[in-house]
């Protein structure tokens, strides 16, 4: 249904940092600029770019808005969200953790305040 999911920085160096070790966490290449300046993660199929606003304005996080990035399993979950977090994220919400529908989520913020979520299916114990 989507091509690209697309949100705003205020540093883009900064953002590169965030989500090429977050994204190295679920097997993804690192981000390259296009020649418009956006950073760009093209991974299975799905694209995030990420770009400074073109209206000028300073980039500000959805409220009420996710990200959600799909991950092979558990331990990429849990990758994902310690890179987010040694990289200017911010942990948020609970642990990772297996939800009761069965799934594996964790939830972080961006530097930049955009909240995201790495989820895969839980694994039998």
């Amino acid at each position: 249904m989507f091509t690209h999911v697309m949100i705003g920085s205020n540093d883009l160096e900064r953002a590169r940092t965030f989500y090429d070790a977050t994204f190295a966490a679920l097997g993804g290449p690192p981000g390259e600029m296009d020649a418009r300046g956006r950073l760009i993660y093209a991974h299975e199929g799905g694209r995030l770019m990420i770009t400074k606003p073109i209206d000028g304005n300073p980039a500000t996080a959805a409220n009420g808005g996710t990200i959600g990035l799909a991950a092979a399993s558990p331990d990429h979950v849990r990758a994902w969200h310690e890179a987010g977090t040694r990289h200017g994220g911010t942990a948020i919400e609970s642990p990772p953790a297996e939800r009761p529908n069965g799934s594996f989520v964790a939830y972080l913020r961006d530097p930049d305040g955009n909240k995201l979520t790495a989820r895969s299916a839980a694994t039998k114990q």
